[in-house]
């Protein structure tokens, strides 16, 4: 339900109450209060009935990693990287999703990309529409031999669909220019799409480069790519905008960083978020992997969504390709978070 129409709603419940009640202004207002309180609610209706923020909990063979969410034809999308074992005990990096229709059932997952270590297509960035389809991006990270994390091939790559379900072939993003090779390029991950504010058409790609902040790169067609600007910063970036500003989210050791730009290049931080972590054991180890999609519009949500990853109750360095869950969070404004079992859902500002 739109504000607009929210708001005609609330006018005529008051008009109906004071054409058959004495002028009285404090009953005016009680009657007003508790019509805004009323479809607040109602749009919100999704989040009420979650009980915890886990969404998918990872195992000793299983992780759940680096989740995006999308909300489409009136469905909720999951993408993210599933870490699972061979029987030697060696991990597999996919890129898989998962549908549900109320944030509270989800499918089991579907993996899009192949199980190859020598590729571990992972780390879903984002998807935007493009020339009337979807387009992902996401990165590789090979593990030869028995590596941990991905090595200086690690790479940043496009998939295109019509569907969400079945994806095209994997395409470069020359991040680094038309001229920079694959194999001239440095270690690039966790890519992020994100057209600009202010000059539509002009699509930014943010990612880290050799472990050295957040880069930044433009193009007006998805191919051809011409890199400017860094920001200091960690891993995962998303970036969405409000008020005029671009908001960034990113990963630094632990949490969930936050920082604010009018232009994408004078940037001011506003601190780190860890929401419940202390009380999470799932999450105690590292919070990561920040995700936040506008739902303000969204049917039964009416906020902000947060998807994000919890490795716990041990760190990273033991915890990596296990033990990893997806938790959900939400805000009316990008400032207070809030979360199942935490508390109501508090009525929109």
């Amino acid at each position: 339900m739109n504000k607009y129409f929210r708001r005609s709603v609330q006018f005529v419940v008051t008009a109906l109450y004071f054409a058959i009640q004495p002028l009285d202004f404090a009953a005016f207002n009680a009657a007003l209060l508790s019509a805004s309180s009323t479809y607040a609610e109602a749009d919100s209706r999704l989040l009420r009935v979650l009980t915890s923020p886990v969404l998918f909990r990872g195992d000793a063979q299983t992780a759940y990693r680096d989740p995006l969410i999308l909300h489409a034809d009136g469905t909720f999308w999951m993408f993210f990287t599933l870490n699972t074992h061979d029987a030697d005990g060696l991990p597999y990096w996919q890129t898989a999703y998962s549908r549900s229709s109320d944030l509270a059932h989800w499918s089991a997952p579907v993996s899009v990309t192949p199980r190859d270590r020598k590729l571990n297509y992972c780390s879903p960035g984002a998807i935007v529409r493009y020339g009337g389809r979807w387009v992902m991006c996401l990165q590789t990270y090979p593990t030869p031999g028995k590596s941990v994390h991905g090595d200086d091939s690690s790479r940043l790559w496009l998939m295109r669909s019509d569907d969400l379900m079945h994806w095209e072939t994997p395409e470069l993003i020359q991040f680094l220019g038309p001229d920079v090779t694959r194999e001239a390029m440095p270690r690039m991950i966790d890519p992020y799409l994100l057209e600009d504010k202010d000059d539509p058409g002009k699509w930014w790609c943010f990612c880290k480069v050799k472990q050295t902040g957040i880069s930044m790169a433009w193009s007006r067609d998805l191919k051809t790519w011409h890199p400017e600007g860094r920001e200091e910063g960690g891993e995962n970036p998303c970036v969405i905008v409000q008020g005029g500003e671009y908001v960034l989210f990113h990963s630094p050791g632990n949490g969930i960083g936050v920082k604010r730009s009018k232009d994408l290049h004078i940037w001011r931080d506003e601190g780190v978020l860890t929401l419940g972590q202390k009380d999470w054991p799932w999450a105690q180890g590292r919070l990561t992997a920040g995700y936040v999609l506008d739902a303000r519009n969204v049917s039964g949500v009416g906020r902000y969504l947060m998807v994000f990853h919890g490795s716990g109750p041990q760190d990273e360095r033991t915890m990596f390709h296990t033990y990893a869950s997806i938790g959900l969070a939400w805000s009316d404004d990008l400032k207070i978070w809030h979360w199942p079992g935490e508390s109501d859902v508090a009525p929109s500002k």
